[in-house]
């Protein structure tokens, strides 16, 4: 094989370590000649390919860094093909590669400079996937290094680990998805050399204790690809960017630090939204009183806006530090009051509303056979999703004009937490044969919108009857930071939010955590802080929950009477084909009259589903009396005649199965000619009595005659 030539004449530089029992490389100058920096990182048959791009020029008028991090699923990857009938080519981002990609910027993101508004993108494209193990962490490393390399002030590198629990219950990094779900625990690390930035998990109800150990695991075993990182980094020696950062201007920040003076602190510490009113008062009325009094006010209008938000989040550090008591008043463990009720959509299968402070979500959940689940066709998996959380917040939600569009990075990720919160108490298909669609639309935002969707969807699964093992509450968590000194938060609102170095969010039942998001705003946190905002919201979960069973203790044991019921039956495989018939004519009438949906599968289970018990039980006996075979001695009542002889008549005893009633079983007195008596089209009651060596069905109707009149009496 003729090696790459590198056009710009630059050596090929690998790189390579042990990490977690296989051998991972990082290489330069082999493909990617146009970007700012691109990296292959390859990790047992996994190869993905990190790309960064970065702007010299500031991008102007913008108050946020611009930097987008995106993850891109290839089917070819995994030697698939997409498994739409229309769609071969990738489109848009799957939910599945959306999520990564958010798994990959939020520990990146907070590592860069304040004021830092060259526009970054970061792109992890997945070349081939081994399919033992995710490709996440890989791309997570390969977006890093290629960041790493630009000369961008990034101060990383950053790596992670996905970390589960093996056979043995043993932790263990790179599982595969099996071996995830069957261990109970699905966690995500990412870090830098000295601290945690991100943690995400779904759980099997697993206690605090067994997070933290895990959480250790991965920072310790995650450093050798941040090491491999350094290495490479040493090798390339990248010119450092020139850059300038947006910061507010120092004279404009005094300006409203000194006219705020004494009017922030004890005067604003109101219940929201009486705060959020009274600070829009004083915004505006520092707007008045200053623009009088500086020439070029209005060209800084903005930058004076910023300022005061600044001193804003200042005053709330400061009030939390020194005084330990938080922007609204409330104590740092205290909730905001809660209220919460169901069932009042008349026509949903289940509905919640559940308020925390003026954070609010309605949630409505809605039952369906198991035909509607989704199918779920992405470069690592082809499946069915039985259950769906969808979470909508549209601006005026937060007192915005925003035009409504599909929903958004944010809103794809808080119904995922939501989601994955759930998934360990729902009951299996076997319980319960429903597809489940739960809808969070929130109605209020100020704070843990995704702790409420998981409330609201909780109490709207148990309102609809759905029997889920154990109820789920959740709350969010916050963090100052004071001279290394934690002061953690139960239960936070935007302005801790904003103004705080955490934002952590966990989900569970009274056994243990379902599910857990962490994202840190500052460079890396000791895992012994997040053991005790583990166990501060352990105790905050617990009110919660305490709350939500007192507006509904457990799930109702009646469906609504609008939500279709689902019956199964057992057939022989063999007989799918007689209840299809030929092409579909025999279930197209059965579903056309009985009204029943019917789904089949191919071990011969039939789930029958409608709102009305007599519809399914006409659908399930007529499927019964396509499949059933014939029991000598069985009685069958009000069958056809289908033919009458001279030696005696044939009988339908099921579909597809006649039988003779010979002249000599048709009565017990004598019948000379059995067209004296029957005709085609009679109905009659006949006994199975024999089933000769060629499977013929002998029947009579003087034998039926004899034991309904010998039962009677």
């Amino acid at each position: 094989m003729n090696e790459i030539i590198n056009p710009f004449g630059n050596p090929i530089i690998s790189v390579e370590t042990e990490f977690c029992g296989r051998p991972l490389s990082l290489e330069v100058n082999r493909v990617g000649f146009r970007s700012t920096a691109s990296v292959l990182a390859r990790y047992g048959d996994t190869v993905v390919l990190g790309t960064a791009m970065l702007s010299n020029n500031v991008v102007q008028g913008m108050d946020y860094f611009p930097l987008s991090i995106d993850y891109e699923e290839k089917f070819y990857a995994a030697g698939k093909i997409s498994g739409s009938r229309y769609i071969k080519r990738e489109g848009r981002p799957s939910d599945d590669a959306i999520l990564i990609g958010r798994l990959i910027d939020r520990p990146i993101r907070p590592l860069w400079p304040k004021g830092y508004r060259h526009e970054v993108q970061g792109i992890a494209t997945v070349l081939s996937m081994d399919p033992s193990f995710r490709p996440d962490m890989i791309a997570l490393i390969a977006t890093s290094m290629a960041l790493m390399l630009t000369g961008a002030p990034f101060e990383g590198p950053v790596a992670g680990l996905r970390v589960g629990l093996d056979k043995d219950g043993k932790l263990a990094a790179f599982l595969s998805p099996e071996q995830l779900a069957a261990g109970g625990l699905d966690l995500v690390v990412a870090g830098t050399k000295n601290g945690v930035m991100m943690v995400e998990a779904g759980a099997g109800e697993v206690s605090e204790d067994q997070i933290v150990e895990a959480i250790n695991f991965a920072q310790t075993a995650m450093q050798p690809a941040i090491d491999l990182q350094n290495e490479l980094l040493d090798k390339m020696k990248p010119t450092k960017q020139e850059f300038t950062l947006v910061l507010p201007d120092a004279a404009i920040q005094e300006t409203v630090d000194n006219w705020v003076k004494g009017k922030l602190g004890s005067n604003l510490r109101k219940p929201y939204p009486e705060r959020n009113d009274l600070l829009q008062s004083l915004r505006d009325a520092m707007h008045d009183e200053l623009a009088p009094t500086i020439e070029d006010y209005e060209e800084h209008r903005s930058d004076y806006d910023e300022a005061f938000t600044m001193a804003v989040h200042k005053d709330v550090r400061e009030g939390i530090i020194k005084d330990s008591v938080r922007p609204d008043g409330r104590k740092l463990t205290e909730i905001r009051p809660l209220s919460s009720q169901v069932g009042f959509l008349p026509r949903a299968h289940g509905s919640s509303l559940f308020t925390r402070g003026i954070t609010q979500g309605m949630n409505i959940v809605t039952l369906a056979p198991l035909s509607y689940s989704q199918s779920v066709d992405t470069m690592e998996t082809t499946a069915e999703r039985r259950y769906m959380h969808h979470y909508n917040a549209p601006g005026w939600t937060v007192g915005e004009v925003r035009r409504l569009g599909s929903p958004g990075r944010r809103e794809i990720g808080h119904g995922y937490l939501a989601e994955r919160a759930l998934i360990p108490v729902l009951p299996s298909e076997s319980v319960f044969p429903y597809a489940i669609r739960s809808v969070t639309e929130i109605m209020s935002q100020n704070g843990s919108t995704s702790m409420a969707a998981t409330c609201s969807s909780c109490l709207a699964l148990m309102d609809a009857g759905v029997p889920i093992s154990a109820p789920v509450s959740g709350i969010a968590m916050g963090l100052m930071l004071d001279d290394n000194k934690p002061y953690i938060l139960s239960d936070i609102a935007d302005a801790e939010d904003f103004a705080g170095d955490m934002d952590f969010k966990v989900t569970g039942t009274a056994k243990g955590i379902t599910a857990l998001q962490m994202d840190m705003k500052v460079h890396g946190l000791n895992v012994d802080i997040l053991k005790q905002a583990l166990v501060q919201a352990k105790d905050g979960r617990a009110a919660i929950l305490e709350h939500m069973l007192k507006t509904l203790s457990a799930p109702r044991t009646e469906l609504s009477v609008y939500a279709p019921r689902v019956e199964s039956i057992q057939i022989n495989p063999d007989k799918i084909r007689e209840v299809i018939g030929k092409g579909g004519e025999t279930i197209q009438k059965i579903t056309g009259e009985t009204g029943a949906e019917i789904d089949i599968e191919d071990d011969g289970t039939i789930r029958i589903s409608s709102p009305d018990k007599d519809s399914i039980n006409a659908a399930k006996q007529w499927i019964l009396s396509i499949t059933a075979e014939p029991e000598v001695g069985k009685i069958y009542e009000n069958v056809p005649v289908v033919s009458v002889l001279d030696f005696g008549a044939f009988v339908q005893i099921l579909p597809g199965k006649d039988g003779l009633v010979h002249v000599s079983e048709i009565s017990e007195e004598r019948v000379n000619h059995p067209s004296d008596v029957l005709k085609e089209g009679d109905r009659v009651t006949v006994k199975l009595v024999a089933v000769d060596d060629r499977g013929r069905l002998q029947l009579s109707i003087k034998a039926a005659q004899r034991e309904l009149k010998a039962g009677k009496s």
